[in-house]
């Protein structure tokens, strides 16, 4: 967890996880917390650079593995406000990465095709092979967040997704995913700084629309719906974890740390040769 005075050398995982059936109350929880880990940025900055060696390595481990059966993948789900740091966190740790083994996928309002199919649909199609480390950009939780606070669907079949969601992810489980869920939690106050700063740069302005202070009046209801997500699809096999992110260096470091956890838990492992390797040099050195 990463209650205000959390602080402690547990695994970062256990620090940040939310915990499974209880209600969550997102302002009891400090978006400016340093629960563990680097105090200061340019210390923060150097760890993850260090990370970034280690992910490289069990990444290329995970896509070896696969090519001799291993049909283990990760899924990384970022979600948050606007201006969390979604686009950003992708940018700054999945870069450490081989894109080559990364499948990134940024879901935007669906398109008519989409919504003529159930809304997993879509999800499905964009998952992870074996081998693979898949980005959620947001994700199926718009069909819990955005489509709760903007009534976009009946309360009844929001409610329902709830559970088809937990079901859904189950699945993955049980396929050999690995999912982790990242919540970027950042504050009212920053969101708004972060907001200010797009219109005072031009090379920003793309970045930004006037519907986002429309959505910004929606703060409330955007906190209590991700509460009820947080509350209801937190499961042992793809809980949450909610990242500090009013500093920028920290949600990276963090993320960054949570996959390193992961990926050493799998402990992907390069296979060996269905070769004779001396038979191979002996004829390599022939040539």
């Amino acid at each position: 967890m990463t209650k205000k005075d959390k602080r402690g050398d547990t695994a970062l995982g256990e620090l940040l996880r939310v915990p499974g059936g209880e209600p969550v109350d997102l302002s009891s929880y400090d978006s400016g917390a340093l629960p563990v880990g680097p105090t200061r940025k340019k210390t923060g900055l150097k760890s993850t650079g260090r990370t970034g060696r280690h992910l490289a390595d069990l990444q290329e481990r995970l896509w070896a593995a696969s090519t001799a059966g291993d049909r283990r993948r990760v899924l990384l789900v970022l979600q948050g406000m606007d201006t969390s740091g979604k686009g950003g966190t992708v940018k700054h740790v999945i870069g450490l990465l081989n894109p080559s083994g990364c499948r990134i996928h940024a879901f935007k309002a669906p398109t008519p095709e989409e919504r003529a199919h159930p809304f997993l649909w879509r999800i499905e199609k964009a998952l992870p092979r074996p081998g693979e480390l898949g980005i959620f950009d947001r994700s199926h939780y718009e069909d819990v967040l955005i489509a709760r606070v903007r009534e976009l669907a009946p309360r009844e079949e929001i409610d329902r997704r709830y559970d088809e969601i937990n079901q859904f992810e189950q699945s993955l489980a049980d396929d050999g995913v690995t999912v982790i869920k990242c919540f970027l939690h950042i504050s009212y106050d920053e969101q708004r700084r972060r907001l200010l700063k797009r219109l005072d740069r031009p090379d920003k302005h793309w970045k930004f629309s006037p519907s986002d202070i429309d959505e910004r009046a929606l703060w409330p209801a955007y906190q209590e719906a991700y509460e009820i997500a947080l509350e209801r699809c937190t499961t042992p096999y793809a809980p949450w974890y909610l990242i500090p992110a009013d500093r920028k260096w920290y949600r990276n470091w963090a993320v960054s740390r949570l996959l390193l956890e992961h990926l050493r838990a799998l402990d992907p492992r390069y296979p060996k040769a269905d070769f004779d390797v001396a038979e191979g040099r002996r004829r390599l050195l022939a040539t």
